[in-house]
């Protein structure tokens, strides 16, 4: 049994050590399991190195998380946590990536926590200052300005991602990943030898990453993985007569959050589910449209702007949470060639890009030189 914050946003990990290099350096084929955002960067820092991965996923690129999440992006909300240095890394390597991938949905904004409740009341002028809240507003407070916030749609993110990693001899396929082939292994323990799909084709390959988020252990049978979950949140995709460039962390009316985007769309979220067992097929999420009636009144209590604006899309998707709440970064004790990077939870997006540049070098270098891995050991949990 195990517990975690309503919201993974508030959780302060402890650190845990565990060893951050492996012996093992790919001499074959790197197969990567997992088209969302994680593989993708996986596969985009490999082929940075002339490394051309095989990317596999059964839904598709960006199908799951990867296409459905808010894009929040936050220099220091993690610091203090085992985190903290990772989100620091990925939002340097953001704005570098957003520059030479050309993604215009990457942008630099503030953000405010606002107290507010049902009264329907407009705010006092000492609360002006808050872009688009007007209504039912008794407090707020900055969190963070364009030095320390930013966002990015995460699937334009994603797919540019994989994009330039084709264009350097990299491969996705569409397939259901039954198992992950080993042997054994003359040094001891096992060795990964290759991925067998559904309908039995095999992928041969010496290296294997699961990026599979809360699908890792059902897809990829033949490893001992530890548990990752996943948890529902819905979204709401709203379209305002004007763009917004404040994104708002509401205490109050369920605590939703709301990330403007350029072009006048208006993502909304919250009210998550408990951390759960996936059996729902990625891309193929239940939408309870009911929450997504809950967080459009919520924001339309606190805004007379949103009032105005239009529903266009409701979702879901899960967040892969470990059983600490920190990621899982690195290899899979006693199977030569066997990666994992996965469980990041609602920093998924954030946190991508040097997860990428990590395992690339964990892979082809043996050791990651941009950022201490130990307390992303999958061992700590085994």
């Amino acid at each position: 049994a195990y517990s975690l914050p309503t919201s993974a946003r508030a959780a302060r990990p402890p650190l845990v050590m565990a060893m951050s290099s492996a012996p093992h350096a790919p001499n074959g084929k790197v197969v990567v399991l997992g088209a969302g955002v994680i593989g993708a960067s996986i596969a985009y820092h490999l082929a940075e190195r002339d490394v051309a991965a095989t990317v596999v996923d059964r839904a598709g690129i960006a199908k799951a998380a990867s296409g459905k999440a808010g894009g929040f992006l936050a220099l220091d909300w993690n610091d203090g946590s085992a985190v903290g240095p990772l989100s620091r890394l990925s939002f340097k390597l953001h704005a570098e990536l957003a520059e030479k991938l050309q993604l215009d949905s990457y942008r630099r904004m503030s953000c405010r926590a606002v107290a507010v409740e049902a009264s329907g009341k407009p705010a006092s002028k000492k609360l002006q200052d808050v872009e688009w809240v007007d209504l039912g507003v008794h407090g707020s407070r900055l969190m963070g300005d364009t030095s320390t916030i930013a966002q990015v749609h995460p699937r334009q993110l994603t797919e540019a991602l994989m994009a330039s990693a084709q264009c350097r001899g990299a491969t996705f396929k569409v397939a259901k990943v039954e198992e992950v082939l080993t042997e054994a292994n003359p040094a001891g323990g096992l060795k990964v030898v290759g991925v067998k799909m559904e309908g039995g084709d095999v992928i041969p390959a010496d290296t294997v990453v699961v990026a599979m988020g809360p699908w890792s252990q059902t897809a990829a049978k033949g490893l001992t993985l530890p548990p990752i979950f996943g948890q529902k949140y819905h979204s709401v995709l709203m379209q305002n007569s004007r763009e917004l460039s404040e994104a708002v962390f509401f205490q109050g009316l369920g605590d939703p959050e709301v990330y403007p985007r350029p072009k006048g769309e208006v993502y909304v979220t919250g009210f998550p589910d408990a951390p759960i067992t996936v059996t729902e097929a990625p891309g193929e999420e239940e939408v309870r449209l009911e929450v997504g009636d809950r967080l459009v009144a919520a924001v339309r209590l606190a805004s007379s702007e949103l009032q105005q604006a239009t529903v266009e899309t409701t979702q879901a998707c899960h967040l892969p949470v470990s059983q600490d709440g920190v990621p899982l970064i690195g290899p899979i004790p006693g199977v030569s060639g066997a990666f994992i990077a996965s469980g990041h939870s609602c920093w998924g997006i954030l946190n991508a890009p040097a997860t990428g540049l990590a395992m690339s070098q964990l892979l082809i270098d043996g050791r990651s030189e941009c950022l201490d891995l130990s307390a992303f050991d999958p061992a700590r949990l085994l």
